[in-house]
């Protein structure tokens, strides 16, 4: 079982940070405090699995929006338990974990030692008060024959724009084998005035302004993680996670803002986000952001049945184009060919796409397939997506036709269904596809044109895309060898309590052939 602090081994990879987290590693734990408040207000979650274990996460915080959530600077032990029953009868892995308040008292233990393709219960438990029982499923052993995967694909979850009644569905969804969340998990804007209230309501609001230190970010994580809807699906299946911008700041790319901030400026404000975004996800100590920034890009492998790529689209990017004239930390025309994952990241990706697998999933976040906007009554370019990046869109095109297999691409960004197929030549909309795109809603961001709408007058002028439809949900994945489902989840009513869940739409994947096509 491995947990917080990080090995010796992980901390002389980690070179300068190496004397500052072996000093915490020795520092001894203060008695631990009585509680008078449940100290596990933010729930527990699970996440990463392996075909022997899994990450478990909580953070203590008794209350949870007050500064430092009501901790004192002491690092408190907390005990774990991992069971085979809900009951705990059967108890197979135990251990106690320090939250730390330099890590804001959050706890990633990775459990180890576990069997392959398994369902396991845990919890945690504080000054002889329990967690919320969590429980989640290992990987299958690698090689494995697998008949079905069901993933589940979400983000983009705006608290003041919508209740995320889609989490509690996705908590409902049966057989949930794991979670892909492609970003947008806080907003980092401050309370939206009269002029946005009056484009779609606001049903609670943020209890801080524009964020920008740490503990500014710490507090909104805490805001979102108190959502017993949220706090549902986490204790509900294992979440892999990634980033977008709202977790930092809207459109950033890189060093930059989408200001004029200088860079040594911005990467202080970045550094701040990218530590609370760990504190507040279920993920691996190889995702610590040493340096202000966490390599998030990784591969999670499911039996011989599915490999999925996990993808950041925002650490390594080029310089933005400007998307109107005035636009600061951006560019009209490159001097040189644009990259969205960086060229370290893109060779990494080439060589894990293999044939070893029956299918490959991307989770390359924000729209990658082109885009027509000829037909939209406001004027955009899209230049935060893959449109403003079409040399590397074109390398990845060039990459799966070479090295893919049965690739499918997954994300979401635009608070709206898109659900097409990436062509295989730059220009050329019709051209034969190289992969299916299943662009996902939000669970409740409202996008540009409100919810719901009917026909997209957009579609007309996009023939590789199938549907473009404004409804707040999510996507569920049904994966089997022979061939892919996915269902376009939708909530009926976003801004009140008891909102029912629905399936707009299914398409289907077949091997061999890379495109969606609806059912």
């Amino acid at each position: 079982m491995m947990e917080y602090p990080p090995s010796r081994r992980t901390l002389l990879r980690a070179g300068g940070h190496a004397v500052l987290f072996a000093a915490l590693a020795r520092t001894p734990a203060f008695a631990a405090p009585k509680f008078l408040d449940d100290p596990f207000t933010l729930g527990v979650a699970s996440g990463d699995p392996a075909p022997d274990g899994f990450v478990i996460w909580t953070r203590l915080a008794p209350k949870p929006l007050e500064p430092h959530g009501g901790m004192p600077a002491e690092a408190v032990p907390v005990g774990w338990d991992v069971a085979e029953d809900e009951t705990f009868h059967r108890i197979v892995r135990t251990g106690t974990a320090l939250a730390r308040p330099e890590l804001a008292h959050s706890v990633h233990v990775e459990v180890e030692g576990l069997g392959s393709h398994r369902r396991y219960w845990y919890r945690f438990v504080a000054d002889g008060i329990p967690s919320d029982i969590g429980t989640v499923r290992t990987a299958p052993a690698a090689g494995a024959v697998l008949d079905r995967l069901r993933i589940a694909v979400a983000g983009c979850q705006h608290y003041e724009r919508g209740l995320f009644t889609a989490w509690r569905h996705i908590s409902e969804e049966p057989d949930l084998d794991l979670v892909y969340h492609y970003g947008d998990y806080i907003y980092e804007g401050k309370t939206a005035g009269p002029a946005a209230a009056a484009k779609a309501p606001l049903v609670r609001h943020h209890n801080s302004d524009k964020l920008y230190s740490l503990d500014d970010y710490r507090q909104r994580y805490a805001l979102y993680k108190v959502d017993p809807d949220l706090r549902a699906a986490h204790a509900a299946t294992a979440f892999v996670s990634t980033f977008d911008d709202h977790e930092v700041e809207n459109n950033w790319a890189g060093d930059l803002d989408d200001g004029s901030t200088p860079s040594e400026v911005f990467l202080l404000r970045r550094g701040a986000a990218m530590q609370a975004w760990y504190e507040h996800m279920p993920v691996r100590r190889s995702r610590f952001p040493y340096g202000g920034s966490p390599q998030i890009y990784h591969r999670l492998d499911f039996g011989r049945l599915l490999r999925l790529h996990v993808l950041d689209k925002r650490s390594y990017r080029s310089i933005r184009l400007c998307e109107k004239p005035g636009d600061g930390n951006c560019v009209d025309v490159r001097d040189k060919p644009d990259t969205m994952l960086g060229d370290v990241q893109e060779r990494w990706l080439g060589k894990g796409l293999t044939s070893d697998f029956a299918w490959n999933l991307l989770g390359l976040g924000g729209l990658v397939m082109p885009f027509d906007r000829s037909a939209q009554k406001i004027p955009s370019n899209g230049y935060d997506n893959w449109t403003g990046y079409p040399d590397a869109r074109e390398r990845l095109v060039r990459m799966i036709q070479k090295r893919g297999k049965n690739v499918v691409i997954a994300g979401g960004d635009s608070h709206m269904f898109f659900i097409g197929n990436l062509p295989s030549r730059r220009g050329d909309l019709e051209s034969p596809p190289v992969a299916p795109e299943f662009h996902g809603t939000s669970v409740s961001s409202i996008s540009t044109n409100g919810l719901p709408i009917g026909p997209d007058p957009r579609a007309a002028t996009n023939p590789h895309i199938s549907m473009i439809h404004d409804q707040r949900g999510y996507l569920l994945f049904d994966v089997k060898p022979e061939i892919w489902h996915t269902d376009l989840r939708v909530v009926d009513q976003l801004f009140t309590p008891g909102g029912r869940i629905g399936t707009l739409a299914r398409y289907v994947v077949e091997p061999g052939r890379p495109q969606a096509v609806r059912a």
